[in-house]
């Protein structure tokens, strides 16, 4: 393969040339010369690749600022035997940065060097990684609800329908599972219409006593089966400013979560207070509390900290993190602080 030769104007250089080009390219590019030094970079790539806070890379050799073999021997043949290619660069640092390089043979001057292109795709990456872990989770939670309504399908068919004593129990758990199928998909596409978006909030004023109550009231039964009291500390003169529908569905999945990861005869409590100019709605449980690891993480898409219970007592997974995107929609935000064995409590943070 010939390398590409730059032919120049009389009253310019070749290196002002190629600065001239470099400078305009977005993409990190290196030019290197038959030493393996560094002849000429551009700022994207100086500020990549230097150390130590400095952005100078030329005259430097190409193993001291990047360390690998494989980048090496691409920048080194393009130089001896004029062949492209295209290599794939992780960097060895704590964010892992990912680059996609090509690297061709170059005349300046009537001397050889060559030249790499830089494309980061570091963040593409990350993205194609959540996708797949979306993919993968999705698709384990689809099929255990349906694996367990195909089972009891073939039973009915195989003679359990005639069952009195028990074709009632099977249907019941065909409607659970099915159920809980219904719950997943409305929470992703809910999920999916925030992030990209297209919810909006009305914001008004609600009374937040009256609002946690009703949420309460829903949950009572739920509560009741494992004799876990609902408390509701919010003062009756507290008011915030939200979406009355989207605080509903905030309150919801915090009480819910926290009866649901609670000790038997524990209890939950939601509080109301004010700091630093936001309004604070703190919903409190008694259960085993969250190790920091998982701490966290616990607002990601189907993270879970204990995955067996979770399964085990239902739920989507994705509660917490709807819960996040909605208080960002509101301006606001969500945490949480745990203690192994006393408890945990989230805590939603509102403009005032």
């Amino acid at each position: 393969m010939n390398a590409a030769v730059i032919e120049l104007p009389a009253t310019q250089t070749s290196n002002q040339i190629l600065q001239k080009i470099l400078d305009t390219t977005r993409e990190g590019v290196i030019v290197v010369d038959s030493t393996m030094r560094i002849a000429h970079c551009n700022v994207p790539a100086a500020v990549a690749f230097a150390r130590d806070g400095g952005l100078e890379l030329e005259t430097k050799r190409l193993s001291e600022v990047i360390r690998d073999l494989d980048l090496h021997e691409a920048f080194r043949k393009a130089i001896v035997s004029q062949i492209s290619s295209d290599v794939r660069l992780e960097l060895p640092t704590a964010e892992k940065r990912k680059f996609d390089v090509h690297i061709a043979p170059i005349e300046l001057s009537g001397e050889n060097f060559s030249i790499g292109f830089f494309y980061e795709t570091t963040q593409i990456d990350r993205l194609e990684m959540v996708r797949q872990e979306f993919l993968s989770n999705i698709s384990h939670e689809l099929r255990t609800p349906l694996t367990s309504i195909l089972a009891f399908v073939e039973t009915l068919e195989d003679g359990g329908i005639d069952d009195k004593e028990n074709n009632l129990h099977f249907l019941n758990v065909i409607r659970r599972n099915a159920e809980r199928m219904h719950s997943l998909i409305a929470d992703i596409l809910e999920l999916s219409l925030i992030e990209s978006g297209n919810v909006a909030v009305n914001i008004r004023e609600i009374r937040l006593h009256t609002a946690v109550q009703d949420v309460m009231n829903t949950l009572s039964a739920k509560a009741k089966e494992r004799e876990i009291a609902l408390r509701n500390l919010v003062p009756e003169q507290a008011v915030i400013f939200a979406d009355s529908v989207r605080l509903e569905q905030m309150l919801t999945n915090l009480i819910d979560n926290a009866i649901k990861f609670n000790r038997h005869s524990g209890s939950v409590t939601v509080d109301f207070d004010q700091a630093d100019g936001r309004d604070v709605i703190s919903v409190e449980d008694t259960g085993e509390g969250i190790l920091p690891e998982h701490a966290q993480r616990i607002f990601e898409r189907f993270y879970r900290a204990d995955r067996a219970r979770s399964r085990e007592i239902g739920g989507t997974g994705l509660g917490l993190a709807i819960v996040k995107h909605l208080a960002r929609l509101h301006g606001g935000e969500v945490a949480v602080t745990s203690t192994l064995g006393s408890g945990t409590t989230f805590r939603i943070e509102l403009p005032s």
